[in-house]
């Protein structure tokens, strides 16, 4: 009788100690003579991209079990298991995949047209698709759907107001219309779900128009753009993960789309200074008129680069960090040591 008062006494004391649980989505306590904690199941898919491979070695750290979906067979940390669907647009075994899984991560998806059908492209891949593998996940029981969408679904390549998610969302390109039309299916859901709507995410591995701009940087040369004003928002892809988990463990229902981004924007001016200043160098910028850096960017055919250059694009992050979301990196930080990695 003495001992199982005592085991009653130590239930309470760990149920006391584990206070309120987030979303069900935090660790399930156990007990026969010690304690066990049932980390929480999150799918992830796009794990071979960057922002994917990113978050399959941070997230274990942050307790999380991860079962990656696959297009084929690939070796994964030995704290992530997987299941090959095959092609995402007409997956296989997905109720064997997402059997018992809490949340899902959606990353998979295409920014460029492979067709030269850019509509159909991006409908089949980050609209269909993303519908389809949310429903899937509504059926298997999860209890909430991450989708990684883009700031596109809200606005073109620059735009001279702060963007916050209260205003209409006037994507300007296929791109964007199809993330777009993503987060209006997942509307449609009863599951619940979340969308992020990224700006430029820069960190380890990235490509794109984030590593032309560290190599520029990282050149022997001074450049030609002291004169540039437009401030434009980034994302660390540490302070990524971090909304991706403040997201999973919040109370839900959630059911509407986030943007993320860092909390100050940057000039191109102060980006490539915080990257040299991670080098050990001055920023080695000049002026030249405004006309005359046009003419040449025009002249070698770069028309969106320029408009990235001289638009601004400020994202306000505000209703993620009613999340509790809290940046741990700002811009310049995150840029000085993203200078020092070989992308």
């Amino acid at each position: 009788m003495a001992s199982k008062r005592v085991s009653d006494y130590i239930l309470l004391g760990i149920g006391l100690a584990v206070g309120t649980i987030r979303f069900g989505l935090v660790a399930v306590v156990a007990v026969s003579s010690s304690t066990i904690s049932r980390k929480p199941l999150l799918t992830l898919t796009g794990a071979t991209g960057f922002i994917g491979q990113f978050l399959l070695n941070e997230l274990p750290n942050r307790g999380y079990r991860l079962r990656v979906l696959l297009r084929r067979p690939a070796n994964l940390p030995a704290q992530s298991s997987s299941a090959v669907i095959g092609d995402l647009a007409y997956p296989q075994n997905m109720v064997a995949a997402l059997d018992g899984v809490d949340a899902v991560i959606h990353t998979a998806g295409v920014t460029r047209s492979m067709s030269g059908s850019p509509e159909d492209d991006y409908r089949t891949i980050n609209t269909d698709a993303t519908i389809g593998l949310a429903r899937a996940a509504q059926r298997a029981g999860a209890k909430r759907f991450v989708f990684l969408s883009s700031i596109r679904a809200q606005t073109g390549a620059s735009t001279d107001r702060v963007l916050i998610e209260d205003q209409e969302p006037q994507p300007t390109n296929a791109y964007g219309r199809s993330k777009l039309a993503a987060e209006q299916g997942l509307a449609g859901l009863e599951m619940d779900w979340a969308a992020l709507r990224l700006v430029l995410v820069y960190g380890p591995g990235c490509k794109g128009n984030m590593a032309k701009l560290v190599r520029l940087a990282c050149s022997p040369y001074p450049l030609p753009f002291a004169g540039l004003t437009a401030r434009r928002s980034l994302l660390s892809v540490h302070n990524l993960v971090e909304a991706i988990d403040r997201v999973i463990v919040a109370p839900g229902p959630i059911k509407r789309p986030f943007i993320v981004a860092d909390p100050e924007p940057l000039t191109v001016p102060e980006m490539i200074a915080a990257l040299r200043h991670g080098l050990g160098r001055k920023a080695g910028l000049f002026r030249v008129p405004s006309l005359l850096l046009k003419t040449i960017i025009l002249a070698i055919g770069q028309d969106e680069i320029y408009q990235r250059l001289t638009g601004s694009l400020v994202a306000d992050p505000s209703a993620l960090r009613r999340l509790n979301w809290i940046p741990q990196v700002s811009s310049p930080e995150g840029l000085a040591e993203l200078s020092k990695v070989d992308l």
